[in-house]
């Protein structure tokens, strides 16, 4: 059976301070769970869902921002898409992380006026230091996924995804087992961290106040923190924790928003044309369709 709950009191988190212990209190205190009859709040093979922004809050993340554009150019590596919309421009980039989003990740809402919150440096790194702490202090085989909020590129509306995890598979790899009729799968992995970050988002919500969100029932999912993430099934685990969600290089299928591709073939066919020297005969095609076709009021 699956469950799924917030661990409350968290409250407002500032640059400095030990997650591991902020979490450890609230289960200590969580109304309602402290004293459950099945037994102590947090146990083995849970995975904890922390959102980023407390990780990002906690390192320091929180940086002085006259312009959040400025800050979006800063993070960016590479833009995929814009898009206008009635209160301004929507950029979709690849920030320093590796991840494609939106704004490049940086957050203005719930910071001070004149800042704005990035993402964690290593999203991987930050799950897996606190997750070795959550470890060392209770003796559990926890698992941590780091959340942000992302949108999707063929659906509406957004939802949580994993940026980091550590002692957690982020893939379970279905290929070469069979489904129910018995026919083998050859291309089905599971994005479960993801799964389990959007599972999460639900209890947690984005106005609750309530960071960090316990998964529990899956603990099939939870393995040696050494394997920093991975996959389960056929393909084992290995190193790469959450960045081994993110398509890359050749693997990436939509690697530019639709106007942008089509604007960067536009500009390509014209270099090869005038690199095949049709420049002289691509000009001479377009004045005689023009003189063929005289505007109006040329009086031709």
């Amino acid at each position: 059976m699956l469950e799924v709950f917030v661990l409350e009191g968290i409250g407002e988190i500032t640059a400095g301070d030990d997650l591991a212990e902020l979490i450890l209190g609230a289960a200590a205190g969580s109304p309602g769970r402290a004293a459950d009859a099945d037994g102590p709040l947090l146990r083995d093979g849970d995975i904890l869902a922390v959102t980023s922004k407390i990780v990002s809050k906690a390192e320091g993340r929180l940086v002085a921002a006259a312009d959040r554009e400025q800050a979006i150019d800063g993070e960016t590596v590479r833009v995929v898409a814009t898009r206008e919309h009635p209160f301004g421009v929507t950029r979709i980039v690849e920030n320093r992380q590796g991840l494609v989003m939106a704004a490049a990740g940086v957050d203005a809402s719930n910071t001070p006026d004149g800042y704005v919150l990035l993402l964690p440096v290593d999203p991987d790194r930050s799950a897996r230091e606190l997750c070795a702490r959550l470890r060392e202090r209770t003796g559990l085989r926890l698992g941590v996924l780091v959340t942000d909020t992302a949108g999707r590129a063929w659906r509406e509306g957004q939802t949580d995804i994993a940026i980091g995890a550590a002692g957690v598979a982020v893939l379970d790899d279905l290929r070469g087992t069979a489904d129910a009729f018995g026919r083998r799968l050859d291309v089905t992995v599971a994005a479960v961290a993801d799964e389990v970050a959007g599972a999460a988002d639900l209890v947690k919500g984005k106005t609750s106040g309530n960071p960090v969100a316990v998964v529990r029932g899956l603990g099939r999912l939870v393995g040696d923190l050494e394997a920093e993430g991975g996959q389960a099934g056929q393909g084992g685990q290995d190193r790469l924790g959450a960045r081994l969600l993110q398509r890359a290089g050749a693997t990436d299928m939509f690697r530019l928003g639709t106007a942008e591709a089509h604007a960067e073939g536009f500009a390509e066919g014209k270099l090869a044309g005038f690199a095949d020297g049709h420049a002289d005969g691509f000009a001479a095609g377009l004045a005689a369709a023009r003189a063929a076709t005289p505007l109006p009021g040329s009086g031709a």
